[in-house]
This record gives structure tokens, sequence and C-alpha cells, in this order.
């Protein structure tokens, strides 16, 4: 579509302007091809991409008068097919997207029914806007269909649906069900089912499902309090060391020439870890500064504190 010679654009300029319902033009294989190339134009040269979209419905509607033709080896379904991807790509640029399924589907009636090369526009573009869930009905509707299974881009399609729909989805279960079961072997050689298989285990690692405890657990957080696990961090221990940053950051801004001020700073981030932090969060989530903690508190009372404290 992207190699045009000029006498077809010379032939695009005297034929798309005219009105479909024109009695003066009897629509042909030649007058649709030239609308073809309109709506390519349209797209690709000009920009006008609104233009190219009206181009595309107009021929899509004069192949509906027609039966099956073939023109220069350019059969009917072709002729269908090319409207259709110049007027995805148009409905792309005006930002209409959402609506390219649907505007497929009034042409070919059911998804089982849409050419493979059209199936995979709309799974890649769906997949870049961020919403791959919504070809995930119509793409396994296509692939279950006994007639695609011999398709040339049957393999493509599986692929395309494993890996910019079912993954990105979290649909774990169908993806394994997909490979292992008739369309993977179908689509797959044994090379790729194995990778297909690793890719799906990979993903489930690190998206573990969530268990009843844990979903448990999150339901009571709020009536019960957090407990702090070990490794993590507790909420007021988190504020603590985000006051020693700022501390830090002050004291390296505005203290560097003053000894004076820099053994008062010190001090202060004494006084923050030996008295504002949770002895019980630190236990959990840094054992090692409550032993040093500890240590510290039992050389004071060692040194300061009366002798029944000592022992």
């Amino acid at each position: 579509m992207r190699n045009y010679s000029s006498a077809s654009l010379v032939r695009v300029r005297s034929t798309g302007s005219v009105p479909l319902g024109s009695p003066s033009l009897c629509w042909g294989p030649s007058n649709i091809l030239g609308l073809l190339d309109c709506a390519a134009e349209q797209l690709m040269v000009l920009r006008e991409f609104q233009s190219s979209l009206d181009t595309c419905e107009r021929g899509l509607e004069s192949l509906g008068g027609l039966g099956e033709l073939e023109d220069g080896g350019m059969k009917y379904a072709e002729l269908k097919s090319a409207f259709c991807i110049v007027g995805i790509q148009a409905l792309a640029e005006l930002n209409k997207w959402q609506g390219v399924l649907c505007w497929v589907l009034q042409y070919y009636g059911k998804p089982e029914k849409l050419p493979a090369k059209i199936l995979q526009m709309c799974i890649l573009l769906y997949r870049k806007v961020g919403e791959p869930a919504t070809m995930q009905e119509a793409t396994s509707h296509w692939l279950n269909y006994p007639a695609n299974s011999s398709v040339p881009g049957f393999g493509p399609v599986a692929e395309l649906y494993l890996l910019h729909i079912l993954l990105p989805c979290g649909r774990l279960a169908e993806a394994k069900e997909l490979v292992l079961g008739p369309v993977g072997n179908l689509a797959f050689g044994e090379d790729q089912r194995k990778a297909a298989l690793e890719m799906v285990e990979n993903q489930r690692r690190y998206t573990p499902p969530p268990t009843p405890s844990s979903t448990l657990s999150s339901t009571l957080a709020p009536s019960i309090g957090t407990i702090p696990q070990r490794g993590s961090v507790s909420p007021r221990l988190g504020a603590v060391l985000r006051l020693l940053h700022q501390g830090l950051i002050v004291a390296r801004a505005h203290l560097q020439s003053l000894p004076i001020q820099r053994a008062l700073l010190a001090a202060f981030l004494l006084y923050l870890l030996l008295v504002r932090v949770d002895p019980a969060a630190l236990s959990t989530a840094f054992p090692w500064i409550s032993n040093l903690l500890r240590t510290l508190r039992h050389m004071w009372a060692a040194m300061f504190g009366p002798y029944h404290r000592s022992r």
C-alpha cells in the first residue's frame, strides 16, 4: 500500500471525489481500487484522517454490492481487508481507538470471521493504549473457531494473544491452558511451548496469587493495627528515620564549620535513637540496632545508675 504509481494517484483524484450514489458512475473493481488508493493517500500523504476514514467506509459499502471479484490479482476479501486496515490506522490517528473493534465488526459480523492480519492489528493497538482485555473475548473466539486453525496467521495470533493479552492481564491459568491445549498444539512447536510455559511460570513467581490468610489479615488490619514483621519498618520508626535524614541534610548544609553544633547534632541524633525509637519496632525491624540500644542502656545503668540496676 505504500508504493503508488502516478497513474493510480491521478485516477484517485478523478474518482475519489464522486459521490457514492452518483448515477453517472458504475462502481466496478477499478473504481474500488481508486477509492483504496485515495484512502491511503489521504492517510499517509495528506494526513487527512477523517477523509481517509470516510473514503474507507465508502469503499466498504461499495464492496457490499459486489460479489467475489478479482482485479489484477486482488480479490474481494483482500480489498475488504485493505480498506479495514487503512480505516483502523485512521481511527487510531483520530484518537478513536475505543471504537476500532466495533467498527471492524460491523463489516465482518463476528470476531471469528476477522482476517488474521486485522485481528493482529487490533491486538497490538489495544495493547499499546493499555486496554488489552478488550480483545480477550474476541481473540479467544477466533482461536477456538475450527475454520481458523488452517489460516496462515493462526500461529502469530496465538502468540500475540499469549504475550499481549493473557500475560499482561494476569490470566495465567488461561495462558497455561492455551499453551497445553489444542490451540497451543496447532500454533506452537515443541520449543515454543517450552518457552511459553517458562514465561508463564516466571510471571507466576513475580505475581503470586493472594492467599486467604493475607486477605484476612488485610481485612482485620484496620481494627487490630499493623503488626511489624521481621525486615519491615513500622510507621513510627520510618518517621524517626526520615527525621534523621532531614537532620543530616540540614547539618551538611549549615553546620559544616562549627564543631560545637556538630556535637549538639550528634547528641540530638543519639537522643532520637535512644529515646524516641520504639524498642519493640526495632527488635522486629532492625535487630542489630535493638542489640546496640540494649547494650548502651546497660552501660549507662552500670556507670550512672543505682547498684541494683547495674546488676
